[in-house]
């Protein structure tokens, strides 16, 4: 599968967990558009999103891909249990002269980690912002990847933003995504 996300706004090196979790928003409304969309549409039917009945914080149904972290139940499309992982094509744009490695929004190297990090799942409840209740439309709440460990290839492409902003740290990303089978079942033959 094959598919494009986009983000714009601040990106911190460093960012802290509110942070983190404001940009997991913003690809969660486009990874749920994802799911009403052929293969994923068909699943989403099926066993992967359904029957969730969580029990000692782990859904029932053997087939499902829901977790319960704290309050939410997330969803994460790139998983071991689908046996996929991800490889990502990243278009940074920032308001900068290309070139510039360490910036004044933040050097590259830990503004990716802040992405990378807003595109998997927490993996405890302390990775969820102190008070952070899933909103509407975010049951369950979707997430491109499990653990950042998923990610297989990463290629990043960075340019000047010719957007005038006064933030420094503020970026418009362009992320194709494309997700790879390492094992292949009934549950994810249509998704790599």
């Amino acid at each position: 599968m094959e598919f494009t996300l986009v983000y714009q706004g601040p990106l911190k090196a460093n960012g802290s967990i509110k942070d983190k979790q404001n940009i997991r928003r913003e690809f969660h409304k486009q990874l749920a558009k994802l799911w009403k969309q052929e293969p994923l549409y068909s699943h989403e039917q099926g066993n992967l999103l359904e029957n969730i009945v969580v029990v000692d914080n782990q859904p029932s149904n053997s087939a499902s891909i829901v977790q319960k972290i704290g309050g939410f139940l997330f969803a994460p499309l790139v998983c071991t249990k689908l046996n996929l992982v991800a490889e990502l094509d990243i278009t940074f744009l920032r308001p900068e002269p290309p070139g510039r490695i360490v910036t004044q929004g933040g050097d590259i190297d830990n503004r990716l980690k802040t992405l990378f990090d807003a595109l998997r799942m927490p993996k405890e409840e302390q990775e969820i912002p102190n008070g952070d209740i899933s909103g509407e439309n975010e049951n369950p709440f979707f997430c491109l990847l499990e653990d950042d460990n998923l990610i297989t290839k990463v290629a990043v492409t960075t340019d000047r933003l010719l957007k005038p902003c006064e933030d420094p740290s503020f970026v418009n990303l362009l992320i194709t995504v494309r997700t790879k089978l390492t094992k292949m079942s009934w549950n994810n033959m249509d998704l790599g």
